[in-house]
């Protein structure tokens, strides 16, 4: 058989086939959703994303006579590696054919990047920042994902653990099924909250309100996600960016917030699920992607959670029942039926008894894996 030849992405013609490979290898899978080529473009480019400039990064194609059938994007964050003063390499939007040669040549040629600079440790997939999707699927193959979650062959992890990875974590998704009964200690817990009128919930009812209060929720989210696996904080920039990329495109409804005094101390952000719609766009926005996606946003029955969290000093004074209570509250008045809770870490019983108190039951289930490098 022919040797795999692995080439680094360097040229305007390779990153074209990098991003397009996906397209090419998921075009018979039922439920893989395309991103959209606008956003991967602007993505894999240092002048929008600037996650470039504090992570060294590395992607490359596996081709075979010419023909590409793989792909790997090797990143180091250096934020969050001298914040926990670690070595530690990620490998992230891997993609390749039922040949697991090609999987073993990609992963082999990102370990020798990261150890000739020094690294310890090689995980993922795992993206430069923590909004970049993470783990491969292992249960739940017949749902679609979400937006920014991987959706994967089954192969892809056998020959992970053929080249010597094992799992670093684990990732569990909820699906609550709307309307539920909430149970009653919620009510109890909200009633008292709202009495000692210290904590204020803060709803939105248009985007030049969201617009106003994007940075904060971003700085929020660096506090509350600070001991979070995988997360890196944001800087001012980054913070600019991430809002005006997200936060403004949402609607209103589904981004709730509570203040104590004038600060801001706990969000929650969700979205409708528009698989369907990015799937029938093709990863086009235009000439009729958009109005796809729009299409989808506005006949959803299903609502995702993407982002959520009280700041530390505040954890357990009850600002995530206020929170939770007013999304659920909310979601089921404008006839959603399902609730996708996102990524929880296996690890997180706290929150994942949350989800099961409102009936949640898990339906999917990720996996990062890691290589420890020997001496």
């Amino acid at each position: 058989m022919v040797k795999i030849e692995i080439k680094v992405v360097n040229t305007r013609k390779l990153l074209k086939s990098y991003i397009r490979l996906p397209f090419i290898l998921h075009q018979n899978h039922p439920n893989w959703v395309p991103p959209l080529l606008y956003d991967e473009k602007r993505y894999y480019n240092p002048k929008y994303n600037s996650a470039f400039s504090y992570c060294e990064t590395v992607m490359a194609l596996a081709f075979r006579e010419n023909v590409p059938l793989g792909r790997i994007m090797g990143i180091i964050n250096n934020r969050y590696n001298d914040h926990y003063n670690i070595k530690e390499a990620r490998f992230s939007y891997l993609e390749s054919t039922e040949d697991s040669e090609v999987t073993a040549a990609l992963l082999s040629f990102v370990e020798k990047w990261a150890k000739d600079q020094e690294m310890e440790k090689l995980i993922g997939p795992y993206g430069m920042t923590y909004l970049d999707p993470e783990g491969f699927l292992i249960d739940g193959f017949e749902y679609p994902p979400t937006i920014s979650s991987n959706y994967n062959y089954p192969y892809i992890t056998r020959h992970l653990k053929t080249a010597g990875y094992q799992k670093e974590n684990d990732y569990v998704i909820y699906k609550i099924d709307l309307p539920n009964k909430i149970p009653d200690i919620y009510y109890h817990i909200r009633e008292r909250i709202q009495r000692n009128n210290i904590f204020k919930l803060v709803e939105f009812s248009t985007k030049k309100e969201i617009r106003q209060n994007s940075v904060d929720i971003m700085k929020l989210m660096n506090d509350c996600f600070t001991n979070i696996f995988g997360y890196s904080l944001l800087d001012k920039k980054e913070m600019i960016n991430v809002a005006k990329q997200y936060l403004n495109f949402l609607e209103p409804d589904f981004i709730k917030v509570v203040k104590k005094d004038n600060e801001m101390v706990g969000f929650i952000i969700a979205m409708p699920h528009i698989s369907k719609g990015l799937r029938k766009s093709k990863g086009y926005l235009f000439p009729v992607g958009f109005f796809h996606i729009w299409r989808e946003l506005k006949h959803s029955t299903q609502i995702d959670l993407l982002l959520g969290g009280v700041k530390q000093k505040y954890q357990g004074a009850g600002i995530d029942v206020l929170l939770g209570m007013s999304m659920i509250e909310t979601v089921v008045k404008k006839g959603f039926k399902l609730l996708d809770s996102h990524n929880e870490l296996e690890s997180n019983l706290k929150i994942r008894a949350e989800m099961e108190w409102m009936g949640g039951k898990i339906y999917k289930r990720y996996i990062v894996f890691e290589k420890i490098f020997a001496d």
